[in-house]
């Protein structure tokens, strides 16, 4: 059993950047398919961006198209989402998940592992 912890999350000002990190224990990281979502005061939590076990594709959601990049080392154990100009609107927690099924799904019910979560809040 992979367990995740995330960790990179902070205070930044709008047009800044933030590399999240998500450890995973076990050796069975490159088994899973993996995914960033976030979750805002009051609202759903919402995919992000997600990957395939290799990392060879990626997929994200409209709204940080452009400015989110999702990539992992598998031979770290570790799963990234680096965030580029972000806005206030970003400011969530965002937690990393992991998924033995297919890959890219955007329902945190196709999802089997869930990290505590780090939060992210960007002033305007």
């Amino acid at each position: 059993q992979v367990q995740l912890v995330e960790s990179g999350g902070g205070l930044v000002q709008a047009g800044g950047s933030l590399r999240l990190s998500c450890a995973a224990s076990g050796r069975t990281f490159s088994n899973y398919a993996m995914a960033w979502f976030r979750q805002a005061p009051g609202k759903e939590r919402e995919f992000v961006a997600a990957i395939t076990w290799s990392g060879g594709m990626t997929s994200y959601a409209d709204s940080v198209k452009g400015r989110a990049t999702i990539s992992r080392d598998n031979a770290k154990n570790t799963l990234y989402l680096q965030m580029n100009s972000l806005k206030p609107e970003d400011t969530a927690i965002y937690y990393c998940a992991a998924t033995v099924r297919g890959w890219g799904a955007r329902n945190i019910n196709e999802y089997d592992l869930w990290g505590q979560g780090t939060q992210v809040t960007v002033s305007s």
